[in-house]
């Protein structure tokens, strides 16, 4: 990791080395898993499980995944054990680490709304570019050329418009796609969800790539860490910004060893002026 953004760093991740409960919410496509044109082939990148899965054994560390995906999509990918927890469909949808699942009833309209997105893809023949979640529809045009798809976008946009407008839903565009969703779906409503959760005290880092992931990274200003994580810089609210694979894989071990000192102050009794966060 850069030297620079380490130093930056630091001072949060010696929050997490003396705090006795720490969260991690991370999206998952394009954060945790390099994108793919074949979706159900989308693995994290190598090495960013098993980080994972030593953070979530650890126990120390509240891990949630907070991904556009349906929740149960998610856990095959990442195949981290125990499972942390899955907040799908933009955190509408929870999928605890027991199994069992919370979803909010969606009112008539929505549902009336989503039925005729679906319905004017049919008549378009569209349905094979659609993924459809509970409380949502997104097409994906990722792999497609340039020109097929813009082509795919304005014609989308042209005939999901009005449905969104006249039932009350979102209409939002995320990289590879165009999503119509519930208003209840939104990563910001997620995180100030969460936040009522978890003990005011606790550090918080979120980790996203999207615009979708905007609304969470201002949901947090003022409480936690944000950082973008992509390949290339873009205008952002977040923090921090990463480079996957090798910046992240870097932060997630440095949490790691955040946790590993946090039962060393346990131990010891440690004064918080001996951490120093170190990337061996």
């Amino acid at each position: 990791m850069r030297s620079g953004l380490q130093s930056q760093l630091e001072p949060f991740l010696r929050k997490v080395a003396k705090a006795p409960e720490s969260a991690l919410l991370l999206d998952y496509d394009g954060t945790l898993a390099p994108f793919q044109s074949q979706r159900d082939q989308a693995y994290p990148y190598p090495g960013v499980a098993l980080l994972l899965q030593e953070i979530v054994r650890d126990r120390r560390t509240r891990v949630v995944v907070i991904s556009g995906r349906d929740a149960t999509e998610v856990l095959p990918l990442l195949n981290v054990h125990p499972s942390p927890e899955v907040w799908g469909v933009h955190g509408l949808q929870r999928l605890k680490p027991d199994g069992s699942t919370e979803m909010p009833q969606l009112d008539e309209r929505t549902l009336e709304g989503l039925s005729d997105a679906e319905r004017w893809l049919g008549y378009q023949e569209l349905l094979h570019t659609a993924e459809f979640k509970a409380g949502s529809i997104a097409v994906h045009w990722r792999g497609l050329s340039d020109n097929d798809t813009e082509a795919l976008r304005a014609r989308v946009r042209l005939g999901w418009r009005p449905i969104a407008k006249q039932r009350h839903l979102d209409l939002l565009e995320f990289d590879g796609g165009l999503e119509i969703r519930a208003r209840a779906a939104d990563k910001g409503e997620a995180v100030r969800a969460f936040l009522e959760e978890i003990g005011a005290d606790a550090p918080i880092a979120y980790l996203g790539d999207d615009t979708t992931d905007e609304s969470a990274f201002k949901a947090l200003q003022g409480r936690g860490l944000t950082i973008l994580v992509r390949p290339k810089w873009r205008t952002t609210s977040a923090q921090f910004w990463l480079k996957p694979p090798e910046e992240l894989l870097d932060f997630l071990s440095l949490w790691l060893k955040s946790c590993a000192q946090r039962d060393a102050l346990n131990n010891r009794g440690i004064d918080d002026r001996e951490i120093k966060v170190v990337n061996q």
